[in-house]
């Protein structure tokens, strides 16, 4: 009996609870004054830098890591709507990220930050860690390989076949033939939201979970 050739895509998904949250942030001024401006900026940076110092522990800490770029200092000369050209307006800026693992510490303090003159909130990254987005990404792609075979076992029972022989396994869009492509073969989706509670009044993080996806491609015989 000649051999069917079964070609499958396999997938599994897993939905997990985000464990960090990465908030980006800018502290920053203007004005006529340059040196008025980049005193005013740094001095808000080392205040924010104090405290996250304070609440930085990469093993339990409410902050794992923070950092801080460098100052940015511009100027420009901007136009009024008569088209005159006006004096010179300095800038400097600091951008900042911190991640927590707590994230009601978080939403306290960028609560509070929000209402420094200065600052600006970006937002919030959401992630797992590292050790989790591995073990899941593992098991996505053990189940998808699963689901592969079990989809193409389905289809060989469909048309009488009872041996179903693995002959190709590979990403998606790597099998060399009109298998149609996937978007990503392993995604991490990372939920960003950061929204003023209703209630409180104050910040309502509600991260979405985080989905790791994994797509296969497989060719199977049956007979």
């Amino acid at each position: 009996m000649s051999e069917t050739t079964i070609t499958i895509e396999g997938g599994f998904d897993h939905h997990h609870p985000a464990e960090r949250g990465t908030i980006r942030l800018t502290a920053g001024f203007q004005g006529g004054d340059r040196s008025a401006v980049i005193a005013r900026t740094t001095q808000l940076q080392t205040a924010i830098a104090g405290e996250l110092q304070q609440l930085h522990d990469p093993a339990s800490g409410p902050v794992t890591w923070w950092s801080a770029n460098r100052l940015r200092v511009w100027s420009e000369r901007p136009w009024n709507n008569e088209g005159k050209q006006l004096p010179l307006v300095h800038h400097a800026a600091v951008t900042m990220e911190a991640k927590f693992r707590d994230f009601s510490r978080l939403a306290d303090w960028a609560e509070r930050l929000a209402t420094l003159e200065g600052v600006t909130i970006g937002g919030v990254d959401w992630a797992l860690t590292e050790v989790t987005r591995a073990r899941l990404t593992a098991d996505a792609r053990h189940r998808a390989v699963l689901d592969a075979t079990d989809k193409a076992t389905g289809y060989a029972r469909s048309l009488g076949l009872s041996s179903v022989h693995p002959v190709a396994l590979a990403d998606p869009g790597m099998l060399g033939d009109e298998s149609r492509p996937s978007t990503s073969n392993d995604a991490v989706a990372m939920s960003r939201s950061m929204k003023a509670g209703a209630d409180t009044g104050g910040l309502d993080l509600k991260p979405d979970d985080i989905t790791i996806a994994a797509r296969v491609h497989a060719r199977f015989t049956a007979s």
